[in-house]
């Protein structure tokens, strides 16, 4: 159904898009910076269930769409495009705020709690929304047919690498406090960097995209 190649650009834009921290990642480290690690990957795991959810949706729904019009397709790409673009500029110009997440929290999380705070987190994520609505149909092969099993697929591939990403920066967020304390601008250094690579990869898709 899906060519090799298509599975391998695809799962590498969505590695790129994923260990940017964006929402998911923020707070994912914020939880573990203020509660631990078990917030965190109760987090995750929560971020990865809301996420899916989104992922069945557009299947469904905008699947069935960009199956059957070019126009839907094109105008979905540069959505998509643009909105990348514009989460970019908001990450550069956010990016000083990103040291609260230094400062600790005050009120405990039951783990019910924690866990549904993920959910809320990965149904909300703009970027995960954008990226579902937007950029995920452009790597399924409309002339192979079943583009809604297609965009299920992968997005399961998107949520398996965000599961191993966003544990990942949870599990290392302890040491990274230490370090991001040491001197906030390299936090800051990173949300700037996000934020062009996110201009950088909506101005890609802009250009560039499939035509079949």
């Amino acid at each position: 159904m899906i060519a090799p190649d298509r599975l391998a650009v695809f799962a590498l834009t969505a590695f790129v898009l994923i260990v940017i921290p964006g929402p998911s990642v923020l707070f994912v480290v914020s939880r573990a910076l203020s509660y631990g690690r078990r917030a965190a990957l109760r987090t995750v795991v929560g971020n990865a269930l809301g996420e899916g959810v989104i992922v069945v949706a557009v299947a469904v729904g905008v699947g069935a769409l960009v199956e059957e019009s070019v126009l839907v397709f094109t105008i979905m790409k540069l959505v998509g495009a643009a909105y990348l673009i514009l989460l970019g500029i908001k990450a550069i110009r956010d990016r000083r705020s990103l040291v609260t997440l230094l400062e600790p929290a005050v009120a405990p999380r039951t783990d019910r709690r924690t866990l549904l705070d993920g959910v809320v987190v990965g149904l909300t994520n703009p970027k995960s929304l954008i990226f579902f609505a937007a950029i995920l149909p452009q790597f399924a092969n409309r002339s192979a047919g079943h583009v809604p099993l297609q965009l299920i697929v992968l997005g399961v591939i998107f949520i398996l690498i965000a599961l191993v990403s966003d544990t990942a920066w949870g599990i290392a967020a302890g040491g990274l406090r230490t370090w991001f304390a040491r001197s906030p601008r390299r936090l800051e250094r990173i949300g700037g960097a996000g934020g062009l690579v996110m201009i950088g990869l909506g101005t890609r898709l802009a250009l560039t995209g499939r035509h079949d």
